[in-house]
């Protein structure tokens, strides 16, 4: 699809044919049994305090192979697919950022998945199944102080020589960092880059990027110190490597014929990955913001109304949950795609940028929300963590400003593009023929784009046909507008500028923004089809749509003003810019349609909790969530009953006063009966409890300062009481 809407004709009926899959059975169980049970036993705040995991939740993912969701089950593993991985640390993530962060990692890049596809089988029959059971830990050091984004900058190093014994061994050493797990690692993979100054290996001298696998417990290798991520307590940390000896055809994945492999194996693996871990968790946590910050609106009052009434409010609250749906629709696209196999780079590379971008958006909209209940931290505090951790997903897996500046565009240039591909293969190749049938083809390909970007244009997309009837339809015929007029746009910039552009990365990033919103604004198309186009989803459709184009939008808006063509700019930044304001692709989303989501976040019953399916919601009557929860139906049914009284102090037969102070007379007066009375208390009595916040004892808080410093209390000692 992302090649459809590079093409600037995309053939929208494909979108409808694309995978949008459910959970099988057995993932489904696993969803509502074993995950639904961790949730419950983990507590964040405890978590927080303890600098770790309970030792009964890191058994817990053991035994019930959690860190084997990816392992195929041949090798003991779960053997689940992309959307099952997505959906349980979606899930988890609602409970706990260390929690979902320490199952997603052994199923993301690392030992698991490079085995799987490039071991020996003699790697695979020996490590898999003691990774899916846990008895193996596994970390992937690839960053380094002078590597991150440019990975292929790493100064780890390995030589291979040859032992006494006449095998073949490498001596390594690295300086990595930012490593998860590391410290608690029994295995990491490791990629340096490869020299064989005896060319033994029949590959020459510099044999090139190498991943590995080195026991943790070898000679040379230090762990044993942690990062502090912004607070976050998961093990990030440094690991070193000092003329660390590991037999060759054991160590490198895939054994001799793996050497030099690794950086096909990084990115290829890193393709698929980067769409399911942090995309995940950027979807459920979003969910969660528009399921606490929904709840709270309704009970939290001002001026004796419900704060969610007020227009202040319900602006970030249609963020949050146009948000919550867009990020679901392409969560279960992208998830739906890698299920079949594929490892589109730049389609990840997208939701990831976007999905992280999009999070820390809701999540600050959230703390407006929620306030003062939102920056005191304890138990009962819902957002803090969760808000303290979005950074560390803009950073990692590629960070997101140069996501979006070189990856996204760069690689779609050349990926997606129907021709730029095979013009350089054939240059390449000299293939003169094929040369001339690609630069033709390319030609013709301009000279259409820019033929119906302008007939698109000239009717607002009414030309272009729909693959479907209905209230979606003008949405594809928009995104058919966008994309012809991307694509021409997009050719005109690399045909004038060519190698410069990449140099220009905020025009490049312009790209971007246009690119992966148009695909966002698929995904959105995908969902609503798929989900049997329901009347009630109607304006979650309506504000995601209006959302995406209008960001399209401002990135065309953008190129216009910027773009510097040499004997075009006047032209482009004139009358094209001119006519572009004037004849935009979308406003931004109406006030009144942005009420109505801020509405339905307000409202309990099926649409609230579809929206929010991915929620983890405790059966504890004393976690946080389970007390908001039951405030907000409290007051919500409440409501019926505070408006009979304000109906009666109108017309004058109770004093003016809140209602309920005044539920004694309301009753005597028989304007409420006895159910309706103990309604209103017990909705006030729960409106009180959950608008409290935490508050400590100058010992707990000091104790509580001490433990952090400290590293938390050790798993060694799990009954030391924790300050609550």
């Amino acid at each position: 699809m992302e090649a459809e809407l590079f093409s600037g004709k995309p053939d929208l009926r494909r979108l409808l044919e694309q995978p949008y899959p459910a959970l099988s059975a057995a993932e489904q169980a696993f969803l509502d049994g074993p995950v639904e049970t961790v949730c419950e036993m983990t507590d964040d705040w405890e978590v927080f305090q303890r600098r770790d995991l309970p030792p009964a939740v890191w058994e817990f993912l053991k035994r019930e192979r959690f860190f084997g969701l990816i392992v195929p089950q041949e090798h003991g593993g779960l053997g689940f697919s992309a959307s099952a991985n997505s959906a349980i640390v979606a899930r988890l993530a609602t409970v706990s950022s260390p929690l979902a962060i320490t199952v997603m990692v052994p199923n993301s890049l690392g030992p698991a998945e490079l085995l799987i596809h490039y071991g020996t089988d003699e790697q695979k029959n020996h490590y898999l199944p003691l990774l899916a059971r846990g008895e193996e830990m596994p970390a992937f050091a690839l960053t380094e102080p002078g590597a991150g984004s440019d990975a292929g900058a790493i100064a780890s190093n390995g030589a291979v020589f040859q032992g006494e014994d006449g095998r073949l061994y490498l001596r390594l050493n690295w300086n990595k960092r930012y490593i998860t797990l590391a410290a608690v690692a029994t295995v990491l993979g490791l990629a340096f880059k490869l020299r064989d100054p005896d060319n033994l290996l029949g590959k020459g001298e510099d044999v090139g990027i190498t991943c590995a696998l080195i026991p943790s417990d070898t000679a040379g290798v230090e762990l044993g110190r942690r990062h502090d991520p912004m607070g976050i307590p998961f093990y990030n940390c440094p690991t070193t490597g000092t003329d660390v000896v590991v037999p060759l055809e054991e160590a490198i994945i895939g054994g001799a014929a793996g050497a030099g492999e690794g950086w096909r194996m990084l990115m290829e693996s890193l393709a698929a990955g980067r769409g399911i871990s942090l995309p995940a968790l950027a979807a459920g946590g979003t969910q969660a913001v528009a399921r606490v910050a929904g709840a709270h609106s309704l009970v939290r009052k001002q001026f004796g109304l419900s704060i969610g009434r007020f227009e202040g409010i319900e602006e970030p609250l249609a963020r949050i949950g146009g948000f919550a749906y867009l990020l679901e629709a392409a969560r279960r696209y992208t998830c739906g795609g890698l299920d079949q196999g594929a490892k589109p780079a730049v389609v990840t590379a997208m939701v990831k940028h976007y999905f992280t971008e999009l999070n820390r958006q809701a999540l600050s909209d959230g703390m407006d929300v929620l306030a003062g209940n939102a920056i005191s931290r304890g138990p009962r505090n819902l957002l803090a963590h969760g808000y303290m951790a979005a950074p560390i997903a803009i950073t990692v897996e590629g960070a997101n400003i140069l996501t979006r500046t070189l990856m996204i565009f760069g690689q779609g240039a050349i990926r997606c593009h129907p021709y730029a591909l095979r013009e350089i293969r054939a240059a390449e190749t000299d293939d003169l023929a094929e040369f001339d049938r690609a630069l033709w083809g390319h030609l013709g390909h301009v000279v259409r784009n820019l033929a119906r970007s302008l007939v698109l244009s000239l009717t607002r997309g009414a030309l272009a046909s729909s693959p479907t009837g209905g209230p979606a339809a003008r949405y594809y015929r928009k995104l058919a507008w966008c994309s012809a007029s991307f694509a021409f746009l997009a050719d005109l910039a690399m045909g004038v500028l060519g190698g410069d552009l990449k140099r220009k990365e905020k025009i490049t990033g312009r790209f971007a923004d246009i690119f992966s919103w148009m695909y966002l604004a698929a995904a959105v198309l995908r969902r609503f089809a798929a989900e049997g186009q329901r009347q009630e989803d109607l304006p979650f459709v309506h504000w995601s749509m209006a959302y995406a184009l209008d960001q399209c939008q401002q990135g065309f808006d953008g190129l216009f003003k910027n773009l510097r063509l040499p004997g075009l700019t006047w032209l482009v930044r004139g009358p094209v810019a001119a006519w572009s304001r004037l004849n935009r692709l979308s406003a931004p989303p109406a006030d009144a349609l942005g009420s109505r989501i801020a509405r339905a976040l307000q409202v309990p019953g099926e649409l609230r909790d579809r929206l929010t399916a991915g929620v983890f919601l405790p059966a504890d009557p004393a976690a946080a969530l389970h007390r908001l929860e039951n405030a907000f139906e409290l007051c919500y049914r409440a409501e019926r009953v505070a408006r009979k009284v304000k109906k009666a102090i109108r017309a004058k037969r109770l004093p003016k006063a809140p209602p309920i102070e005044l539920v004694p007379q309301a009753v005597a007066e028989g304007i409420l009966d006895a159910a309706e009375a103990d309604l209103l208390r017990a909705a006030a009595v729960a409106r009180e409890d959950v608008v409290q916040v935490d508050s400590f004892s100058l010992d707990e808080y000091r104790r509580s300062a001490v433990l952090e410093e400290a590293g938390g209390l050790t798993v060694d000692d799990p009954s030391e009481p924790v300050p609550v």
